[in-house]
């Protein structure tokens, strides 16, 4: 099958940076420096997206100051959707909070986990990454390709950690739900809200059912980008303190 031009441009770039990497951390990390630099790679990634992420947050900010704005909307057009969402819309938009912000980051991802997967499924990199190894598994292994010797272990903790992560995402997600109230706090009313609510929390968990059907380099991206995600929520999400607050610590 012909590759597509830019897409093979970028994952012989992407091997070519991996391979540097690679020889760079080589002397400290020895026979783990190609997952090392895949390691490297994502958080290079994720700096990179970093300002898209704080928007994101200081998005939901906005919509979660402007929730009570929004029962009263919903109270005054309770009989007349149209003029509610039309009238949510704007009030968003006059406030500067965009409800579909938040999923800029995850989408801007995307285009990296497919060069990892072409990069060790293929060999459009020319970089040899195919042949190099964690733990004695080549990182372009499947879970279909075995679970013998290192890999089923190997692949394991990886999931393992994959688990906790989502799960950890999972509650972030619930919790947050619940402080802007899932309708109050969008512009869509009726079931289709409640749906959406019930089913956010769920998201995270898709990251490990992908990791399934991925080679371990791409495994190991997934796995950084998530923990990357839970500690950079915890950090921008942290409780800010409130004017009295802020007035008894300044005491």
């Amino acid at each position: 099958m012909l590759a597509f031009a830019p897409l093979s441009s970028t994952v012989g770039a992407a091997g070519t940076a991996l391979s540097w990497l690679t020889d760079l951390l080589e002397p400290l990390a020895g026979g783990t420096a190609t997952a090392a630099a895949i390691v490297l790679f994502t958080i290079a990634v994720r700096l990179l997206i970093s300002p898209l992420t704080v928007a994101q947050v200081r998005g939901e900010r906005r919509r979660a100051a402007l929730a009570p704005q929004v029962r009263d909307l919903q109270r005054r057009y309770a009989d007349d959707p149209a003029k509610l969402q039309s009238e949510v819309f704007g009030l968003y938009r006059s406030a500067g909070a965009n409800p579909i912000a938040g999923c800029l980051p995850l989408l801007l991802q995307a285009p990296f986990l497919l060069v990892l997967y072409r990069l060790f499924t293929t060999t459009e990199g020319g970089t040899g990454l195919l042949e190099e190894r964690l733990a004695g598994v080549p990182l372009g292994h499947h879970l279909g390709d075995g679970l013998g010797g290192a890999a089923g272990p190997l692949f394991a903790i990886l999931l393992a950690v994959l688990l906790v992560l989502a799960w950890v995402s999972s509650r972030r997600a619930r919790r947050a739900s619940a402080a802007v109230g899932t309708v109050a706090g969008t512009p869509t009313e009726g079931p289709g809200a409640a749906t959406l609510g019930r089913l956010l929390p769920l998201l995270p968990f898709t990251t490990v059912l992908v990791a399934l059907v991925l080679p371990l380099a791409a495994v190991i991206y997934l796995v950084t980008t998530t923990a990357w995600s839970v500690l950079e929520q915890a950090v921008l999400r942290r409780p800010q303190a409130t004017p009295a607050t802020a007035d008894i610590d300044r005491r």
